[in-house]
């Protein structure tokens, strides 16, 4: 029987991560993986002609010493693998309560001076808003592999603002500017749907991040990250495997791992491998299982109470000319829908997919490869529109019902977008759209979370790799927060916990 050190249960971002540093360190490590590539949301594909990128739309800039990933990848050996493009500022919010778009910079000095020229009768909330922002984005910065890094940025957050969710914290320091609001919180999807149950300073760390460093995209696709760990780990010595199924995860007499199990996708070829550290790049329950029942108790034990993020769709449109041609103005614009007159308003948006497509749309981030030095092939010219879903909104049991109804939905969404930006529509050539029911059958995720568990306000929301049973850890969205910083930075904390153990 095989034995490894260290055996990671998916091949997503946060397990290649936390296998790439281990594995560099002398750990004999294996990596599992039951699709038929690496990389679970951090992935980008062909349909056809038509390029997808999985996830990937901006992240903080890894480059940037004080960015929370730079370590981690730096250990892992795949900063300088790919190139980090610059997103030429954050995003472009338009609609809603905003009378014009607003053009927010990446950058603090920036969004700061652009926002008070914008909303000059907001300067001291502004200024309230941007240096919690800026301390708190710093802050993380220096505190990057902690045990519980966000807990232990929440002691650098004043009493009254600890609790605090972000429609709170807003209404506070903003009243009823509700243009204001929109301005800074305009891609709230990045994070979660609705501003009265997300964490203000998870928000503040969070956003604060991109005004640090700048906002970046991996040149040529996500897919090219995801595959540099992949090859790191088997640089390393170890083994990367895919289209195997993990089917148990064996227990020693101390209770901690004794050995994985795993077979093909088609249930033959069954193998056991021996070893004393689990990783898991997946849901708590997913993990519990595979364990038996006693310690499956124990491990959702360890997680009541906290809910799955939101989850997301992905339309993915190719056209005959760049985007710009139809006025898209930016690499990433935040479309507010003519509904929405508060920033409160948009949680009502994940729930619209629910039914027919109708008067209502739902706020909309649009991207346009085209528009930076992305590497995304064209023609066609991609641009891909997300918003907040929910798994509820699709019926799984009636698959050619399901397919007519996104169809009817994509349709919808690009006569929409025909309304601002003339001509659009009629230049689709190719199209995908991934709902949250594509979410759930892929990445194996609980309701189609995007980002592991929702960022809640209050002490419910601090998380760490670290699980009830001692050898099981988390790499992945559930062992911190989601979007691609918070993935690695748990993955980083996750291998040093094990580095220190052993």
């Amino acid at each position: 029987m095989a034995r490894y050190d260290v055996v990671v249960i998916g091949a997503g971002l946060g397990g290649l991560t936390a296998a790439a540093i281990l594995a560099r360190a002398g750990r004999k490590v294996l990596v599992l993986e039951r699709s038929n590539s690496v990389g679970g949301a951090a992935s980008s594909y062909k349909s056809g002609d038509l390029f997808v990128e999985g996830s990937l739309h901006e992240t903080g800039d890894p480059d940037d010493p004080r960015d929370p990933k730079h370590g981690a990848l730096v250990r892992a050996g795949v900063l300088d693998a790919v190139k980090w493009i610059p997103g030429r500022g954050f995003y472009e919010a338009r609609g809603g309560p905003l009378q014009q778009p607003f053009a927010m910079p990446d950058n603090f000095d920036a969004a700061r001076r652009a926002l008070i020229e914008r909303f000059p009768e907001a300067r001291d909330g502004i200024d309230n808003v941007l240096d919690d922002m800026e301390r708190l984005a710093s802050a993380a910065a220096a505190d990057k592999n902690t045990d519980d890094n966000f807990g232990a940025l929440l002691e650098r957050v004043s009493e009254p603002d600890r609790s605090l969710s972000l429609g709170q914290k807003f209404e506070r320091v903003f009243g009823h500017n509700e243009a204001v609001k929109c301005a800074l919180a305009a891609n709230l999807s990045y994070y979660h749907d609705d501003p009265a149950t997300l964490s203000w300073p998870f928000f503040a760390m969070s956003q604060g991040g991109f005004f640090l460093s700048g906002g970046r995209y991996v040149q040529g696709g996500s897919q090219r990250l995801s595959s540099a760990l992949a090859r790191a780990i088997r640089t390393a010595g170890g083994d990367v495997m895919i289209r195997r199924m993990v089917t148990a995860i064996a227990l020693n007499a101390q209770g901690r791992p004794g050995g994985v199990t795993h077979a093909a996708k088609d249930g033959g070829d069954v193998q056991t491998v021996e070893c004393p550290v689990v990783v898991g790049n997946a849901a708590p329950e997913i993990l519990a299982s595979l364990l038996p029942a006693d310690a499956a108790r124990e491990l959702n034990a360890g997680y009541a109470g906290l809910r799955p993020s939101i989850s997301l769709f992905a339309l993915t449109l190719g056209l005959s000319k760049p985007p710009r041609e139809f006025g898209i103005a930016s690499y990433s614009t935040q479309l507010l829908p003519p509904w929405m007159t508060r920033l409160d308003d948009y949680a009502q948006g994940a729930r619209l997919m629910a039914g027919e497509p109708a008067d209502r749309m739902p706020p909309l981030a649009i991207v346009d490869y085209a528009a930076i030095d992305s590497g995304v092939p064209a023609p066609p010219y991609v641009l891909s529109i997300f918003g907040p879903d929910r798994l509820s909104n699709w019926d799984s049991s009636d698959l050619d019902g399901y397919r007519d109804k996104r169809a009817r939905w994509q349709q919808a969404i690009a006569r929409y977008l025909d309304q601002y930006y003339p001509g659009l529509a009629g230049a689709v050539t190719a199209a995908s759209f991934n709902t949250a029911l594509s979410v759930r059958q892929y990445l194996n995720a609980p309701e189609g979370a995007v980002y592991g568990f929702a960022p809640a306000p209050g002490p419910g929301s601090r998380r760490s790799p670290r699980t009830a049973m001692p050898g099981l850890y988390l790499a992945s969205a559930y062992a911190g927060f989601g979007g691609y910083t918070g993935v690695i930075q748990s993955a980083g904390a996750c291998a040093d916990m094990i580095l220190a153990e052993s």
